[in-house]
C-alpha cells in the first residue's frame, strides 16, 4: 500500500505545477442520484492526484444538449461527458445494439450482453478518440403521454418528441410506424412536456427528476427499451496522466458505475406510483 501510494504521489509530482482542470457536461440534473455519483467519482480523482486533477461538472444540459456537448469536445471547450447510449451512438454506432427495441426484457439480459460486448464497444470508441469511463443505465424507457394511451397504435397517432441527434431511434421510430420529431432534449428541463406536446419516451426515473409528468401525466406501461449511458473522456486527454493514475481514476470511474447502475435500479421502481 505504502509503494502505491508513493508512485501515485510521484506520478502527481510529474504533472504541471498547476491544477489540471477537466471540464465534464452531462444532461442528469444537478443533486441527481447520477450527479452524486459523479461527483464521488471527481473526488476521488482529486485525491489520488494530490490535489492536481479537478473534475468540474457541467449538469442539467448547461452546456447543451448532447449533440453541442460533442461539438464542444471536437474545439477542446469540454473534455469529457456523461452521456446517454442515444449520443453515444453518434460516436460508435455498435452502441445501438444495446437499445433495440424490445430486445431484452429484465436487468440481468442487460448486464450479460453490455459484458459481452464491452471490450468490442470500447475498442470502437477508442478508435474514435475517446476512453469509457464507466457504463450506466438510465432506466427502462416508456411513453409518456398528454392524454390517455394504451396501446402502441394509440402513440402512433401523435407526433413523438426524440432526443436530437439520435438518428437511430429517430429511424426506428419511423420504421414501426410512429411520427417522430427531434426535440433538442436539454430544452425541456425548461419547457415542460405539455408545451411540446406532451408526448416522448424516457425512463420514469428521468421524468420524474425533470417534472416532465406535469404535462404529459400518462405513461404506457411497456418495456420499450433500455437508455444506457456512459461517461467517456477524450483519449488527447487521458494520453496525459501517468500510467499508475490512469489505474487509479479508471478503477474509480468503474466503481461510479456499478454505483450508479444499482442505484438506477433501486429508485426506478419507487419512480412509479
Amino acid at each position: 500500500m505504502l509503494r502505491i501510494s508513493a508512485g501515485l504521489l510521484a506520478c502527481a509530482a510529474t504533472l504541471a505545477a498547476q491544477t489540471t482542470v477537466i471540464r465534464l457536461g452531462t444532461l442528469v440534473p444537478k443533486d441527481s442520484v447520477w450527479y452524486e455519483l459523479l461527483v464521488k467519482m471527481g473526488d476521488d480523482w482529486k485525491k489520488s492526484s494530490g490535489g492536481k486533477i479537478k473534475l468540474d461538472i457541467y449538469p442539467g444540459g448547461e452546456q447543451g444538449d448532447e449533440p453541442e456537448m460533442l461539438q464542444k469536445i471536437r474545439i477542446k471547450k469540454l473534455q469529457a461527458v456523461a452521456i446517454s447510449g442515444a449520443g453515444l451512438s453518434s460516436i460508435s454506432s455498435y452502441v445501438a445494439g444495446l437499445q433495440v427495441p424490445l430486445l431484452l426484457d429484465s436487468y440481468e439480459e442487460l448486464d450479460y450482453v453490455r459484458d459481452k460486448l464491452a471490450a468490442r464497444l470500447e475498442a470502437d470508441i477508442a478508435k474514435r478518440g475517446f476512453v469509457v469511463l464507466n457504463w450506466g443505465d438510465a432506466g427502462w424507457v416508456h411513453f409518456f403521454t398528454k392524454r390517455p394511451a394504451t396501446r402502441p397504435d394509440d402513440i402512433r397517432a401523435m407526433k413523438l418528441c426524440t432526443l436530437q441527434g439520435d438518428a437511430t431511434s429517430f429511424a426506428i421510430y419511423q420504421q414501426v410506424g410512429f411520427s417522430p420529431r427531434r426535440a433538442c432534449l436539454h430544452r425541456h428541463l425548461y419547457w415542460p412536456a405539455n408545451r411540446s406536446g406532451g408526448r416522448h419516451p424516457g425512463p420514469p426515473l428521468f421524468v420524474l427528476t425533470n417534472q416532465w409528468f406535469n404535462g404529459a401525466k400518462y405513461m404506457l406501461d411497456i418495456k420499450f427499451l433500455q437508455l444506457v449511458g456512459a461517461t467517456i473522456i477524450t483519449k488527447e486527454v487521458w494520453d496525459r496522466f501517468p500510467a499508475p493514475l490512469q489505474k487509479q481514476f479508471m478503477e474509480s470511474g468503474r466503481a461510479a458505475g456499478v454505483g450508479l447502475r444499482q442505484e438506477i435500479r433501486k429508485a426506478e421502481a419507487g419512480s412509479i406510483p
